[in-house]
């Protein structure tokens, strides 16, 4: 089965779009605040680096080059898309609830 055509314009571009909201995120949150961290802090940052890890990985797995179609490429990527977002709202609602 074929995938869509744009599906590897449309993977790499929302993954780097959301790793600058992920950056935005930090940024607004206060990683560099002068107070002592939290265990929940770090959880934090864990998860939004696992997320920018993953999402930043997407534009790296789907344009590897494969021998006939790249729609073998593109399950990987959005997999390790869904999980890159996952990581990086489960940040986000954690810094929000912590």
């Amino acid at each position: 089965m074929r995938a869509p055509t744009g599906s590897v314009v449309g993977l790499c571009s929302a993954s780097a779009t959301l790793c600058a909201m992920g950056m935005a995120f930090l940024g607004y949150w206060g990683v560099h605040e002068p107070v002592p961290w939290r265990a929940v802090d770090l959880v934090v940052i864990v998860l939004a680096f696992a997320g920018f890890g993953l999402l930043a990985s997407v534009p790296w797995i789907i344009t590897t080059p494969v021998a006939e179609d790249s729609a073998e490429r593109i399950r990987p990527a959005r997999r390790m898309f869904a999980f890159g977002v996952l990581a990086i709202w489960l940040a986000a609602m954690l810094a929000v609830v912590g």
